[in-house]
Protein backbone atom coordinates (compact mmCIF):
# COMPACT_ATOMS: atom_id res chain seq x y z
CA UNK A 1 0.00 0.00 0.00
CA UNK A 2 2.69 2.66 0.23
CA UNK A 3 5.63 2.88 -2.26
CA UNK A 4 8.72 5.08 -1.17
CA UNK A 5 7.01 8.00 -3.34
CA UNK A 6 3.64 8.06 -1.30
CA UNK A 7 5.87 7.85 1.44
CA UNK A 8 7.57 10.99 0.88
CA UNK A 9 4.37 13.11 0.30
CA UNK A 10 3.09 12.01 3.96
CA UNK A 11 6.30 12.45 5.64
CA UNK A 12 5.69 16.22 4.99
CA UNK A 13 1.94 16.20 6.03
CA UNK A 14 1.50 17.74 9.82
CA UNK A 15 0.64 13.92 11.98
CA UNK A 16 -1.44 12.69 13.11
CA UNK A 17 -3.91 11.88 9.79
CA UNK A 18 -5.88 9.53 8.95
CA UNK A 19 -5.23 8.04 4.94
CA UNK A 20 -8.10 6.45 2.84
CA UNK A 21 -6.75 4.87 -0.28
CA UNK A 22 -9.90 5.68 -2.72
CA UNK A 23 -8.28 3.24 -5.44
CA UNK A 24 -8.25 -0.04 -2.77
CA UNK A 25 -11.85 1.54 -1.74
CA UNK A 26 -13.00 1.28 -5.33
CA UNK A 27 -11.50 -2.20 -5.97
CA UNK A 28 -13.57 -3.75 -3.29
CA UNK A 29 -16.35 -1.84 -3.78
CA UNK A 30 -16.26 -3.00 -7.60
CA UNK A 31 -15.61 -6.58 -6.30
CA UNK A 32 -18.30 -6.48 -3.83
CA UNK A 33 -20.87 -5.50 -6.46
CA UNK A 34 -19.84 -8.31 -8.61
CA UNK A 35 -20.44 -10.81 -6.17
CA UNK A 36 -23.17 -9.78 -4.79
CA UNK A 37 -24.60 -9.03 -8.36
CA UNK A 38 -24.45 -12.43 -9.34
CA UNK A 39 -27.41 -13.52 -7.13
CA UNK A 40 -29.22 -10.35 -7.37
CA UNK A 41 -28.90 -9.52 -3.65
CA UNK A 42 -28.96 -5.56 -2.10
CA UNK A 43 -26.19 -3.78 -0.07
CA UNK A 44 -26.69 -1.26 2.15
CA UNK A 45 -23.68 0.24 3.56
CA UNK A 46 -23.33 0.16 7.48
CA UNK A 47 -22.38 4.02 8.47
CA UNK A 48 -21.52 3.25 11.40
CA UNK A 49 -18.24 1.69 9.98
CA UNK A 50 -17.30 4.95 8.79
CA UNK A 51 -19.22 8.22 8.30
CA UNK A 52 -16.55 10.37 6.46
CA UNK A 53 -18.31 12.49 3.84
CA UNK A 54 -16.02 11.41 0.65
CA UNK A 55 -15.89 7.61 1.90
CA UNK A 56 -20.04 7.82 2.34
CA UNK A 57 -20.59 9.37 -0.97
CA UNK A 58 -17.75 7.11 -2.80
CA UNK A 59 -20.22 3.86 -1.77
CA UNK A 60 -23.29 5.48 -2.52
CA UNK A 61 -22.13 6.46 -6.55
CA UNK A 62 -21.66 2.53 -6.57
CA UNK A 63 -25.08 2.06 -6.22
CA UNK A 64 -25.32 0.80 -2.43
CA UNK A 65 -27.83 1.68 0.06
CA UNK A 66 -27.66 2.93 3.33
CA UNK A 67 -28.08 1.19 6.80
CA UNK A 68 -27.69 3.77 9.54
CA UNK A 69 -28.52 3.58 13.49
CA UNK A 70 -28.44 7.01 14.74
CA UNK A 71 -30.97 9.42 13.09
CA UNK A 72 -27.88 11.94 12.48
CA UNK A 73 -26.70 8.84 10.06
CA UNK A 74 -29.60 9.26 8.09
CA UNK A 75 -28.95 12.74 7.91
CA UNK A 76 -25.46 12.28 7.09
CA UNK A 77 -27.03 9.65 4.00
CA UNK A 78 -29.67 12.02 2.76
CA UNK A 79 -27.03 14.86 2.73
CA UNK A 80 -24.67 12.69 1.13
CA UNK A 81 -26.95 12.32 -1.99
CA UNK A 82 -28.92 8.92 -0.68
CA UNK A 83 -32.50 8.50 -2.06
CA UNK A 84 -34.81 8.05 0.93
CA UNK A 85 -35.67 4.28 -0.62
CA UNK A 86 -32.18 3.59 0.01
CA UNK A 87 -31.95 3.98 3.15
CA UNK A 88 -32.19 1.54 6.35
CA UNK A 89 -32.51 2.95 10.19
CA UNK A 90 -31.74 0.02 12.83
CA UNK A 91 -31.17 0.69 16.51
CA UNK A 92 -32.03 -0.82 19.40
CA UNK A 93 -32.93 2.91 21.20
CA UNK A 94 -34.42 5.51 18.45
CA UNK A 95 -35.13 8.52 19.95
CA UNK A 96 -38.84 10.65 18.66
CA UNK A 97 -36.67 13.31 17.49
CA UNK A 98 -34.84 10.59 15.69
CA UNK A 99 -38.00 8.66 14.38
CA UNK A 100 -39.95 11.59 13.25
CA UNK A 101 -36.72 12.92 10.87
CA UNK A 102 -36.89 9.35 9.47
CA UNK A 103 -40.43 9.61 9.12
CA UNK A 104 -40.16 12.85 6.97
CA UNK A 105 -37.63 11.80 4.96
CA UNK A 106 -39.63 8.46 3.64
CA UNK A 107 -36.72 6.24 4.66
CA UNK A 108 -37.44 2.21 3.29
CA UNK A 109 -38.10 0.72 6.35
CA UNK A 110 -37.22 0.86 10.26
CA UNK A 111 -35.80 -2.38 11.61
CA UNK A 112 -37.91 -2.77 14.96
CA UNK A 113 -35.79 -4.13 17.65
CA UNK A 114 -38.71 -3.99 20.14
CA UNK A 115 -43.04 -4.03 20.37
CA UNK A 116 -42.78 -0.83 22.53
CA UNK A 117 -40.37 0.71 19.39
CA UNK A 118 -43.22 0.01 16.76
CA UNK A 119 -45.97 1.68 19.12
CA UNK A 120 -43.87 4.32 19.52
CA UNK A 121 -43.11 4.87 15.44
CA UNK A 122 -46.86 3.83 15.13
CA UNK A 123 -48.04 6.78 17.03
CA UNK A 124 -45.90 9.25 15.94
CA UNK A 125 -46.30 8.24 11.93
CA UNK A 126 -50.23 10.03 12.08
CA UNK A 127 -51.36 9.79 8.76
CA UNK A 128 -48.35 8.37 7.96
CA UNK A 129 -47.09 4.58 7.06
CA UNK A 130 -44.17 3.39 8.65
CA UNK A 131 -42.28 0.31 7.03
CA UNK A 132 -40.64 -2.11 8.97
CA UNK A 133 -38.42 -4.90 9.41
CA UNK A 134 -38.83 -7.19 13.04
CA UNK A 135 -35.29 -7.57 14.12
CA UNK A 136 -34.90 -11.17 15.25
CA UNK A 137 -32.91 -12.73 17.93
CA UNK A 138 -31.84 -15.52 15.98
CA UNK A 139 -29.32 -16.89 18.88
CA UNK A 140 -26.90 -17.79 17.44
CA UNK A 141 -23.49 -17.00 18.30
CA UNK A 142 -21.27 -15.27 15.66
CA UNK A 143 -17.54 -16.68 17.47
CA UNK A 144 -16.27 -12.90 17.63
CA UNK A 145 -15.40 -10.39 20.34
CA UNK A 146 -17.86 -10.84 23.36
CA UNK A 147 -18.37 -6.94 22.82
CA UNK A 148 -19.59 -7.18 19.30
CA UNK A 149 -21.48 -10.06 19.21
CA UNK A 150 -24.66 -9.45 19.03
CA UNK A 151 -26.82 -12.44 18.03
CA UNK A 152 -27.48 -14.60 21.61
CA UNK A 153 -30.24 -13.74 23.69
CA UNK A 154 -28.30 -12.21 26.37
CA UNK A 155 -27.44 -9.33 23.84
CA UNK A 156 -29.83 -6.26 24.24
CA UNK A 157 -30.30 -6.53 20.10
CA UNK A 158 -33.35 -7.59 18.29
CA UNK A 159 -37.04 -9.40 19.60
CA UNK A 160 -36.51 -13.19 20.63
CA UNK A 161 -37.87 -16.05 19.41
CA UNK A 162 -40.48 -16.54 22.29
CA UNK A 163 -42.14 -13.19 21.72
CA UNK A 164 -42.98 -13.14 18.40
CA UNK A 165 -46.55 -14.06 19.41
CA UNK A 166 -46.98 -11.99 20.72
CA UNK A 167 -45.70 -9.21 19.04
CA UNK A 168 -47.42 -9.88 15.65
CA UNK A 169 -50.42 -10.23 17.71
CA UNK A 170 -50.11 -6.30 18.92
CA UNK A 171 -48.70 -5.18 15.33
CA UNK A 172 -51.83 -6.12 13.82
CA UNK A 173 -53.82 -3.38 16.47
CA UNK A 174 -51.22 -0.53 15.01
CA UNK A 175 -52.70 0.49 11.95
CA UNK A 176 -49.67 2.93 11.09
CA UNK A 177 -47.04 -0.13 10.64
CA UNK A 178 -46.58 -1.76 7.38
CA UNK A 179 -44.75 -5.33 7.94
CA UNK A 180 -42.27 -5.85 4.82
CA UNK A 181 -39.92 -8.42 6.41
CA UNK A 182 -37.24 -9.81 9.06
CA UNK A 183 -33.96 -8.58 10.02
CA UNK A 184 -31.01 -10.35 11.80
CA UNK A 185 -27.50 -9.41 12.46
CA UNK A 186 -25.40 -11.99 14.83
CA UNK A 187 -22.30 -10.07 14.93
CA UNK A 188 -19.24 -8.16 13.74
CA UNK A 189 -15.69 -9.00 12.41
CA UNK A 190 -17.20 -12.63 11.83
CA UNK A 191 -14.64 -14.38 10.40
CA UNK A 192 -15.93 -18.35 10.65
CA UNK A 193 -18.68 -18.89 8.09
CA UNK A 194 -20.04 -21.70 9.70
CA UNK A 195 -21.69 -18.97 11.60
CA UNK A 196 -23.41 -17.56 8.55
CA UNK A 197 -24.34 -21.40 7.77
CA UNK A 198 -26.18 -21.26 11.28
CA UNK A 199 -27.80 -18.32 10.48
CA UNK A 200 -29.26 -19.65 7.43
CA UNK A 201 -30.89 -22.18 8.79
CA UNK A 202 -32.42 -20.62 11.54
CA UNK A 203 -33.77 -17.87 9.21
CA UNK A 204 -34.96 -20.80 7.09
CA UNK A 205 -36.92 -22.04 10.52
CA UNK A 206 -37.94 -18.61 11.54
CA UNK A 207 -39.67 -18.41 7.92
CA UNK A 208 -41.14 -21.63 8.09
CA UNK A 209 -43.15 -19.69 11.59
CA UNK A 210 -44.17 -16.77 9.78
CA UNK A 211 -45.44 -19.31 6.51
CA UNK A 212 -47.51 -21.02 9.09
CA UNK A 213 -48.89 -18.14 10.00
CA UNK A 214 -49.81 -16.66 7.13
CA UNK A 215 -47.94 -13.67 7.41
CA UNK A 216 -45.96 -12.98 4.11
CA UNK A 217 -42.51 -11.70 4.06
CA UNK A 218 -40.83 -9.24 0.82
CA UNK A 219 -37.74 -8.83 2.38
CA UNK A 220 -35.25 -10.75 4.60
CA UNK A 221 -32.19 -9.01 5.80
CA UNK A 222 -29.39 -10.93 6.72
CA UNK A 223 -27.06 -8.03 8.47
CA UNK A 224 -23.40 -8.35 7.98
CA UNK A 225 -20.19 -8.71 10.40
CA UNK A 226 -18.17 -10.12 7.29
CA UNK A 227 -14.43 -10.03 9.01
CA UNK A 228 -11.38 -8.45 7.82
CA UNK A 229 -7.46 -9.86 7.71
CA UNK A 230 -5.95 -7.46 10.27
CA UNK A 231 -2.49 -9.15 10.25
CA UNK A 232 -1.68 -9.28 6.11
CA UNK A 233 -4.07 -5.75 5.11
CA UNK A 234 -2.03 -6.13 1.84
CA UNK A 235 -1.56 -9.76 0.93
CA UNK A 236 -5.98 -10.01 1.67
CA UNK A 237 -6.72 -6.19 1.07
CA UNK A 238 -10.15 -7.05 -1.01
CA UNK A 239 -12.42 -9.26 1.11
CA UNK A 240 -13.52 -12.66 -0.36
CA UNK A 241 -17.11 -11.79 -1.33
CA UNK A 242 -17.32 -14.74 -3.03
CA UNK A 243 -17.06 -17.21 -0.75
CA UNK A 244 -19.33 -14.76 1.53
CA UNK A 245 -22.01 -14.47 -0.90
CA UNK A 246 -22.18 -17.94 -1.84
CA UNK A 247 -22.87 -19.38 1.60
CA UNK A 248 -26.16 -17.82 1.58
CA UNK A 249 -27.30 -18.57 -1.74
CA UNK A 250 -26.15 -22.24 -0.97
CA UNK A 251 -28.16 -22.77 2.51
CA UNK A 252 -30.39 -19.36 2.71
CA UNK A 253 -34.22 -20.48 1.41
CA UNK A 254 -35.86 -18.05 -0.23
CA UNK A 255 -39.21 -17.65 -1.41
CA UNK A 256 -40.29 -16.47 -4.66
CA UNK A 257 -40.61 -12.79 -5.14
CA UNK A 258 -38.28 -11.87 -2.42
CA UNK A 259 -35.30 -9.58 -1.54
CA UNK A 260 -32.40 -10.74 0.16
CA UNK A 261 -30.30 -7.35 2.19
CA UNK A 262 -26.81 -7.34 3.30
CA UNK A 263 -25.47 -4.78 5.70
CA UNK A 264 -21.90 -4.47 5.85
CA UNK A 265 -19.40 -1.99 7.11
CA UNK A 266 -16.22 -2.91 7.83
CA UNK A 267 -15.32 -5.04 4.92
CA UNK A 268 -16.23 -2.37 2.74
CA UNK A 269 -14.22 0.78 4.42
CA UNK A 270 -11.58 -1.35 6.63
CA UNK A 271 -8.43 -2.10 4.49
CA UNK A 272 -8.52 1.56 2.92
CA UNK A 273 -7.96 3.34 5.85
CA UNK A 274 -5.05 3.73 7.95
CA UNK A 275 -4.02 6.07 10.50
CA UNK A 276 -0.53 7.79 10.34
CA UNK A 277 1.44 8.73 13.39
CA UNK A 278 5.26 10.07 14.17
CA UNK A 279 7.25 9.21 17.03
CA UNK A 280 7.90 11.79 19.45
CA UNK A 281 9.93 9.72 21.64
CA UNK A 282 11.49 6.01 21.95
CA UNK A 283 12.01 5.31 26.11
CA UNK A 284 13.82 2.73 27.44
CA UNK A 285 11.91 0.79 30.23
CA UNK A 286 12.59 -1.96 32.63
CA UNK A 287 11.37 -5.06 30.60
CA UNK A 288 10.73 -3.25 27.65
CA UNK A 289 11.12 -0.04 25.36
CA UNK A 290 8.22 2.03 24.15
CA UNK A 291 7.92 3.52 20.61
CA UNK A 292 5.69 7.53 22.03
CA UNK A 293 3.65 8.49 19.10
CA UNK A 294 1.92 11.39 18.89
CA UNK A 295 -1.60 9.51 17.83
CA UNK A 296 -3.24 7.83 20.60
CA UNK A 297 -6.63 6.01 21.39
CA UNK A 298 -8.16 9.47 21.12
CA UNK A 299 -7.62 8.12 17.66
CA UNK A 300 -7.93 4.57 16.84
CA UNK A 301 -9.74 3.23 20.43
CA UNK A 302 -9.99 -0.62 18.98
CA UNK A 303 -6.59 -1.75 20.55
CA UNK A 304 -8.08 -0.10 24.20
CA UNK A 305 -11.79 -1.11 24.25
CA UNK A 306 -11.12 -4.90 22.06
CA UNK A 307 -7.59 -5.63 22.76
CA UNK A 308 -7.82 -5.64 18.93
CA UNK A 309 -4.75 -6.72 17.26
CA UNK A 310 -3.38 -3.76 14.28
CA UNK A 311 -0.43 -4.35 12.19
CA UNK A 312 2.19 -1.66 13.23
CA UNK A 313 5.00 -0.43 10.27
CA UNK A 314 7.51 2.14 10.12
CA UNK A 315 7.62 3.46 6.74
CA UNK A 316 10.43 5.33 7.58
CA UNK A 317 12.53 2.13 7.68
CA UNK A 318 10.62 1.14 4.36
CA UNK A 319 11.71 4.03 2.63
CA UNK A 320 15.24 4.50 3.99
CA UNK A 321 16.02 1.25 4.95
CA UNK A 322 18.40 2.91 7.60
CA UNK A 323 18.24 -0.64 9.87
CA UNK A 324 17.58 -4.51 9.38
CA UNK A 325 17.49 -5.02 12.83
CA UNK A 326 14.23 -6.05 14.63
CA UNK A 327 13.83 -4.95 18.03
CA UNK A 328 10.78 -5.23 20.41
CA UNK A 329 8.56 -2.31 21.25
CA UNK A 330 5.41 -1.62 23.15
CA UNK A 331 3.41 1.00 20.57
CA UNK A 332 1.99 3.87 22.60
CA UNK A 333 -0.15 6.73 22.65
CA UNK A 334 0.57 10.31 24.90
CA UNK A 335 -3.03 9.96 26.40
CA UNK A 336 -2.89 9.79 30.06
CA UNK A 337 -4.14 6.08 30.23
CA UNK A 338 -2.14 2.66 30.54
CA UNK A 339 -4.75 1.76 28.38
CA UNK A 340 -3.50 3.83 25.45
CA UNK A 341 -1.65 0.89 23.57
CA UNK A 342 -1.99 0.02 20.48
CA UNK A 343 0.11 -3.22 20.59
CA UNK A 344 2.73 -4.59 23.14
CA UNK A 345 5.79 -6.90 22.02
CA UNK A 346 5.57 -5.76 18.08
CA UNK A 347 8.37 -6.61 16.37
CA UNK A 348 9.78 -3.24 14.62
CA UNK A 349 13.03 -1.55 12.50
CA UNK A 350 15.11 0.22 14.97
CA UNK A 351 13.05 3.12 15.40
CA UNK A 352 13.94 6.76 16.25
CA UNK A 353 12.44 10.24 17.09
CA UNK A 354 10.21 11.25 14.22
CA UNK A 355 10.16 7.90 11.88
CA UNK A 356 6.19 7.42 10.34
CA UNK A 357 4.46 5.11 11.44
CA UNK A 358 1.46 3.48 9.89
CA UNK A 359 -1.11 1.61 12.04
CA UNK A 360 -2.90 -0.09 8.95
CA UNK A 361 -6.85 -1.45 8.86
CA UNK A 362 -8.19 1.69 10.81
CA UNK A 363 -10.74 2.69 8.18
CA UNK A 364 -13.44 1.34 10.04
CA UNK A 365 -14.05 1.92 13.81
CA UNK A 366 -11.21 4.30 13.43
CA UNK A 367 -12.26 8.07 12.93
CA UNK A 368 -15.71 7.35 13.43
CA UNK A 369 -15.14 6.44 16.67
CA UNK A 370 -13.00 9.31 17.61
CA UNK A 371 -12.98 11.64 20.98
CA UNK A 372 -11.08 14.58 21.95
CA UNK A 373 -10.70 13.29 25.50
CA UNK A 374 -7.18 15.26 27.32
CA UNK A 375 -9.07 18.31 24.85
CA UNK A 376 -6.99 16.81 21.68
CA UNK A 377 -7.26 18.50 18.23
CA UNK A 378 -9.42 16.22 16.14
CA UNK A 379 -7.38 14.93 13.36
CA UNK A 380 -7.87 15.42 9.36
CA UNK A 381 -8.28 12.92 7.01
CA UNK A 382 -6.57 12.61 3.74
CA UNK A 383 -7.13 10.91 -0.10
CA UNK A 384 -5.24 9.15 -2.04
CA UNK A 385 -6.44 7.43 -5.46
Amino acid sequence: MFNPATIQKLNKLPTPFYYYDLGLLEKTLDSLKKESGKYGYTVHYALKANSNNEIVTAIRKKGFGADCVSGNEVKRAVECGYASDHIVFAGVGKSDAEINYALDQDIFCFNCESLQEMEVISGLAGTRTARVALRINPNVNANTHKYITTGLEENKFGINLWELETVIGRMKTLKNIQLIGIHFHIGSQVTDMNAYKSLCTRVNEIQEWFVSHKIPLEHINVGGGLGLDYHEPDKNAIPDFASFFKIFADFLEVRPGQKVHFELGRALVGQCGSLISKVLYVKKGISTSFVILDAGMTELIRPALYQSYHKIENLSQINNQRSTINNRYDVVGPICESSDCFGKAMMLPETHRGDLIAIRTAGAYGEVMASQYNLRDKVKAIYSN
